[in-house]
């Protein structure tokens, strides 16, 4: 199963949060996350989870699986104490892909503990206030593999570039 990291960071500050909430709205970038996490399990902490709107959790059309120390439960949701737990019921829906989504945390734990195999960012053009920020990439171990560059439009207000990175 590969793992991938999906995630919006602004350029160049490396935010990606605020008061648990987005530090923008893209509607092309919330499309892009669709797309690519839909069918596969999605793995998040649990104040990222929480941060997502009641009506659209657990996500559709994806296994929700949530992190937390907290005895906690969520319908329809897998709920565990560790990403290695996430993983391991990650594996037993048997797709070929799972993804890490979130927060800042989760994020970091994962890239320290060498668990992903693929980046996928959307980089925003927009230096936001932000109090969540995204580790800083490590060129030696990623390369870039595909660019998509976006200008800003009538629904998206920041230029943005959907970027895949492979290990070297």
């Amino acid at each position: 199963m590969e793992v991938i990291l999906i995630v919006a960071i602004a350029k160049p500050n490396n935010g990606i949060g605020k008061a648990n909430d987005l530090l923008w709205h893209l509607p092309a970038d919330m499309k892009f996350f669709r797309s690519q996490t839909t069918g596969f399990p999605v793995i998040t902490g649990r104040k990222n989870y929480e941060s997502i709107p009641k009506k659209f959790r657990p996500l559709p059309n994806r296994e929700n699986i949530v992190i937390t120390r907290q005895d906690i439960t969520y319908e329809n949701t897998d709920v565990c104490s560790s990403i290695q737990d996430a993983l391991r019921i990650a594996k037993s829906y048997k797709k070929n892909k799972a993804y890490i989504i979130g927060g800042g945390q989760i994020y970091k734990q994962c890239l320290e503990s060498n668990l992903i195999d693929k980046l996928v960012i959307t980089w925003v053009d927009a230096e936001l206030d932000a109090d969540v920020f995204f580790p800083q990439i490590d060129e030696s171990t990623w390369t870039i593999t595909s660019e998509e560059k976006h200008n800003p439009d009538e629904k998206n207000t920041y230029s943005y570039t959907f970027t895949e990175y492979s290990k070297r």
